[in-house]
């Protein structure tokens, strides 16, 4: 039998708040008295200040990250155009270069082949209807970098039922150029657990073996 409580914490707001109504109002006939309805009143109050603190949290979260990344790619580009200027000017060095950490040119064309190695992923469940997805190469865990000649992540997912058997149950959810992946979800997946499978794809659009299937509850 199903749970007469709501899942979502706007339906079960405005549940208790129709509850409240009905049962004070009618409370003589359901065998009830007002001492029997004030802890539910009160811990009704508690929650939706709690719920309401939240939201606020949430919605400051997501604009400080925003802004987090705005600034981020504004610097990225700022920086991009010096390093392009430092790479033109024929006076600079390949040890001037390594020192900068930017990229040494080689003098041949190496092919890049298909990706050898597999993402290790991790997802924080600890947001609202939001599941942060990091991944690094399992053969560098402590580096964020990408292997070389990989263009991104291909991220992978099942939501709900029991964990996926093989990658014919995935659908495709996003590839990603740059750790983490934020992947978002609606209140009906609430409770739901999402199933993830990751692989490197190449700037050749080549595919590296599929990753260890990593899952999170999808929290509301």
């Amino acid at each position: 039998m199903s749970d007469f409580i709501p899942r979502s914490d706007a339906e079960f707001s405005d549940w208790l708040q129709n509850f409240i109504t009905y049962a004070s109002a009618n409370s003589a006939a359901l065998g009830l008295t007002a001492a029997d309805i004030t802890p539910v009143q009160t811990a009704t109050t508690d929650f939706d200040t709690a719920r309401a603190a939240n939201d606020a949290m949430q919605a400051q979260a997501r604009g400080t990250r925003a802004m987090k990344d705005g600034k981020r790619g504004t610097t990225e580009d700022l920086t991009r155009t010096l390093v392009a200027r430092i790479q033109t000017n024929p006076s600079v060095t390949d040890a001037q270069r390594s020192s900068l950490a930017i990229t040494v040119r080689s003098g041949t064309r190496t092919a890049v082949g298909a990706p050898d190695t597999k993402p290790v992923a991790t997802v924080d469940t600890s947001q609202r209807l939001q599941h942060t997805i990091a991944f690094v190469d399992e053969l560098t865990p402590a580096s964020r970098a990408k292997p070389d000649g990989v263009q991104g992540c291909e991220i992978w997912v099942k939501i709900d039922g029991p964990p996926p058997a093989d990658p014919s149950e995935l659908k495709y959810l996003a590839t990603d150029t740059r750790t983490p992946y934020m992947a978002e979800f609606d209140g009906s997946q609430a409770g739901k657990t999402a199933y993830y499978m990751l692989r490197w794809v190449s700037t050749r659009g080549e595919t590296g073996p599929w990753s260890q299937t990593v899952s999170g509850t999808i929290t509301n």
